[in-house]
């Protein structure tokens, strides 16, 4: 398949994604581009086209056949190998509720869950928003389950949440005082779950702190969950070892567990979603878990929604040296030989039909791609034609604020850099009506 080529701290804010790239290219060596016309010549490969040679022509063979093997290479080249199934002693345990929360708009629920039976070993706190009352016609509620950067606090400034105790990056973000969350931190990214919207909207909104399942830093792969699972040192590992990503994956499917035996939440009503690293694990998690009735990619751009063969923006080599620990140790043979990529992100789109899948990115966050983003949707469009779903239901790149939502795959692109805005999440919710409301 032949691709296309084609105070003074706020103010600041907006001109992070641009200085962290420009320190990732000084990392990594190189310039960065985004010239279309420097993109080199690239070949996708082709989703179909079985390992035998044999050409994929039905939904039953994708099924039983291609699917399992796009699966296999992503496991072993790109992300690592996942552990099977939840643990055997993982329970979990409701510590707060307030039926009468956001003003009695909402109610909120903690829980902690333990992997292990030892209420000492590795654990995660879930959060979850519901509309207020009675599910009424829509019960149980249907839900989007994400996970945050800076603890449960971070995503409302509900004063009742409770504050992460654990290790969190120190960013100009939030205010964070040796390596934990303080006040500074609560309702910090509160514009990018818009809570309140969602709710309105008839959703529930789940949320985990990813610094639960694994640090974002080096030492993540050696405590908690990497630990329980013997994953070995960063550079220690076995080359399929699974990095910081397929954990951070591995949790939203053990979240959604717990959400699956709430009665007030629909478990087979459950989209994932994720920016940034994030949306690279939300797509992962959506890949394997095919309980996942929707999957969200906001801004993930290499490593997640965008074509890594484009070589615009963030490349391979890039995200291997400033973030070692993300991915599996067999990704860095990749290193500036992305044309030797066995499989692209079209693919790992692919792997989630039908269920559907929205792509959000952004026009000034070159640095994720948002062509390459789009493309990969475009890409995915034959597999989830074997199901009968036409796909994004456009020919080219849409423009600024003119979403595509299709039967089986929607993109948008809307104004701004790398974040995700309440803009996005009314995207999100119109394209959840369409395929996930009863």
């Amino acid at each position: 398949m032949r691709a296309q080529t084609g105070g003074m701290f706020p103010r600041l804010l907006p001109l992070l994604p641009a200085l962290a790239a420009a320190a990732f290219a000084a990392q990594a060596g190189g310039p960065i581009n985004y010239d279309e016309a420097a993109i080199p010549p690239y070949t996708l490969p082709d989703p179909l086209l079985a390992k035998d040679g044999s050409r994929i022509r039905d939904a039953a063979t994708w099924r039983t056949k291609r699917r399992p093997e796009l699966l296999e290479l992503f496991a072993r080249e790109v992300y690592g190998r996942t552990p099977a199934g939840r643990p055997s002693a993982m329970h979990w345990e409701t510590t707060a509720v307030d039926r009468a929360a956001l003003g009695g708009k909402a109610v909120r629920k903690e829980i902690t869950v333990w992997f292990t039976a030892d209420k000492a070993g590795p654990k995660m706190h879930l959060m979850i928003y519901q509309p207020a009352g009675a599910a009424g016609a829509h019960a149980p509620w249907p839900a989007f389950l994400g996970l945050n950067y800076y603890g449960n606090n971070c995503v409302n400034p509900d004063p009742a949440i409770a504050l992460s105790t654990r290790w969190m990056r120190q960013t100009a973000e939030a205010k964070i005082v040796k390596n934990r969350a303080t006040e500074g931190t609560r309702g910090v990214h509160a514009s990018r779950w818009d809570v309140e919207n969602v709710i309105a909207r008839g959703y529930a909104t789940a949320t985990i702190y990813y610094g639960d399942l694994c640090e974002d830093r080096n030492e993540g792969l050696t405590s908690d969950v990497a630990a329980l699972f013997k994953t070995g040192a960063v550079n220690d590992r076995a080359l399929d070892a699974w990095g910081s990503i397929g954990i951070w994956a591995w949790g939203l499917s053990r979240a959604l567990d717990v959400l699956a035996a709430d009665p007030e939440i629909d478990g087979k009503r459950v989209a994932v979603h994720g920016h940034s690293r994030l949306g690279k694990a939300a797509l992962w998690a959506g890949a394997q878990d095919e309980r996942f009735a929707m999957v969200i990619s906001n801004n993930s751009g290499a490593g997640g929604a965008a074509l890594n063969k484009r070589i615009y923006g963030e490349t391979v080599e890039r995200i291997n040296t400033s973030f070692p620990f993300w991915f599996a140790k067999n990704f860095r043979a990749y290193n500036a030989r992305e044309s030797a990529l066995p499989v692209d992100s079209h693919e790992l789109i692919a792997l989630i039909a039908p269920r559907p899948v929205h792509v959000g990115s952004a026009d000034d966050d070159k640095w994720a791609d948002p062509r390459g983003e789009f493309l990969a949707a475009k890409h995915a469009e034959p597999v989830y034609a074997l199901f009968g779903k036409k796909g994004l239901g456009v020919a080219e790149w849409p423009a600024v604020n003119k979403p595509a939502l299709g039967d089986g795959l929607a993109y948008h692109m809307r104004p701004g850099p790398h974040d995700i805005k309440p803009q996005d999440w009314g995207y999100y919710c119109d394209f959840a009506d369409r395929v996930m409301k009863r």
